[in-house]
């Protein structure tokens, strides 16, 4: 969209039939779903976008704000629900676990809200910086203390000890380490900007989040961008040394002065667009890939314990969950939980068979290990059984659940083992790791939630918007 409001001729080679990546939709039991992404933040990232070219994103989408953030449980018997009124969260905490927490919970939240605010501009929104680039980039009289104060060489968990007592709290607040897909134990503490994110605006969008996808194609297409879809890219071609043409699987070649190239960049490394543009990016270790999940959309009836549009049941060993998944690359005996209750806003009742979208994290082994049949029906049995510890009881219909696998996941992100967040955040150089706009081939640019600043869906917008940027630019010192 950028890209064609400056004046350039774009086209989008999809492999999928339809846009969205990891925004995906499916089909259960004759009904469309969300299978992919289900939290919707930070819209001023899209406010902008649409902005930029004389438009409103409102026009476009339709977006409720959620006055309950999520529901989380411990047991049948110990939930607590973040509301969008900071003051009810302080509340309630101060009911579920005692005033000393609240007060905690009330240092934190101001805490991530400060570190938000240091990073917007000097890190998220700019350009991928080095460790001293981004110091310079903070206000000169307050640069140490600001850079102290977001305490980057601290473990997000060993943060959040420093706020609360109660063992609850500190899973509910390590958990944003998982929007990352990484580990809370290895994450560092500048993750709990995450909260502050949340605590800011979580948005439901009508008809679901796939409706972002194919509004930002409607979009992009009014400003004359053309959509390929099924165009599988299988070749990016150099001609002394630049980018000069991509080849389509089947052989269809179609010159370009630049591409932006958004799968996870480990196929650009692993040789996924040809051996001319494997030196574009750095090949991910297995051993330093995010989080993949098992997922099941399905439709059910529920009783018992009464789900809100976002519920996490959380699981009873949270360290030796992520030991697991990164150390020992398997799926954790009873892991947390995640259920996204899609037809419900807030924490309303259901009426009749509802769409749930189901997940637990995995290890991102979808490239060696074959999850077959038998494993996922087990793990699956076991999935339905801690639930029914939580009150919660899942009634589906036959034939109505799509179990989705990090095999599935590698198949439809190629090179990824189906990681779902490119490389974990893990160590407090990780930041400074991911890619940037910029790969080491010239005319080739990377965007994507596998790049800076991270994924997520108004990260990886704005990892494009970067892109782009950077595209303009270079290409305009060109001509000059």
């Amino acid at each position: 969209m950028d890209l064609a409001l400056a004046g350039f001729e774009v086209t989008v080679f999809e492999r999928a039939a339809t846009p969205g990546g990891k925004i995906r939709e499916v089909q259960v039991a004759g009904q469309r779903m969300d299978a992919g992404p289900s939290v919707f933040t930070m819209r001023e990232v899209f406010d902008d976008l649409f902005a930029d070219g004389g438009e409103h994103f409102d026009s476009y989408v339709q977006l409720t704000r959620a006055n309950v953030l999520a529901r989380h449980a411990w047991s049948s018997h110990e939930r607590l629900d973040l509301h969008a009124d900071l003051r009810d969260s302080i509340a309630a905490i101060a009911e579920f676990a005692g005033l000393q927490e609240a007060i905690g919970f009330e240092a934190f939240a101001s805490h991530a809200r400060r570190v938000y605010a240091t990073l917007k501009y000097s890190f998220i929104r700019a350009s991928r910086p080095s460790p001293i680039e981004l110091m310079l980039r903070l206000p000169r009289r307050r640069r140490w203390m600001e850079l102290w104060g977001m305490q980057p060489f601290t473990t997000l968990w060993r943060s959040i000890e420093r706020y609360f007592k109660d063992p609850r709290l500190r899973q509910l607040f390590g958990r944003y380490a998982t929007y990352c897909g990484s580990s809370p134990f290895s994450s560092p503490a500048t993750l709990m900007l995450v909260s502050h994110v949340e605590q800011a605006g979580v948005w439901y969008i009508e008809g679901g989040m796939y409706q972002l996808a194919s509004q930002l194609a409607a979009a992009a297409q009014r400003r004359g961008v053309n959509l390929r879809y099924g165009a599988d890219v299988s070749r990016l071609c150099l001609e002394r040394g630049r980018v000069r043409a991509l080849q389509l699987v089947g052989g269809e070649r179609v010159d370009t002065d630049a591409v932006v190239c958004n799968s996870d960049t480990n196929a650009v490394a692993s040789g996924y667009f040809g051996a001319e543009v494997i030196s574009g990016a750095s090949e991910t270790r297995r051993d330093a890939r995010s989080l993949s999940a098992i997922t099941w959309n399905m439709v059910a009836r529920t009783s018992g314990f009464q789900l809100a549009h976002h519920s996490v049941f959380f699981g009873g060993d949270y360290r030796g969950e992520f030991a697991a998944n990164f150390g020992r690359k398997q799926l954790a005996a009873a892991p947390s939980i995640y259920i996204c209750a899609q037809d419900r806003r807030d924490a309303e009742p259901a009426s009749g068979a509802e769409r749930l979208f189901c997940l637990i994290n995995a290890p991102a082994i979808g490239d060696t290990h074959h999850f077959n049949s038998a494993e996922i029906n087990t793990c699956e049995a076991r999935l339905f059984r801690q639930l029914a510890k939580f009150g919660l009881t899942v009634e589906r219909h036959s034939n109505s659940t799509l179990t989705t696998t990090p095999s599935d996941f590698n198949r439809l992100f190629p090179a990824t083992g189906g990681a779902l967040y490119g490389p974990a955040s893990h160590g407090w150089r990780a930041s400074f790791t991911r890619p940037g706009s910029r790969s080491r081939v010239p005319g080739l640019y990377l965007a994507g939630g596998s790049t800076h600043p991270g994924p997520g869906v108004p990260m990886a917008a704005t990892s494009g918007r970067l892109a782009a940027a950077c595209l303009i630019e270079d290409l305009a010192s060109t001509k000059l």
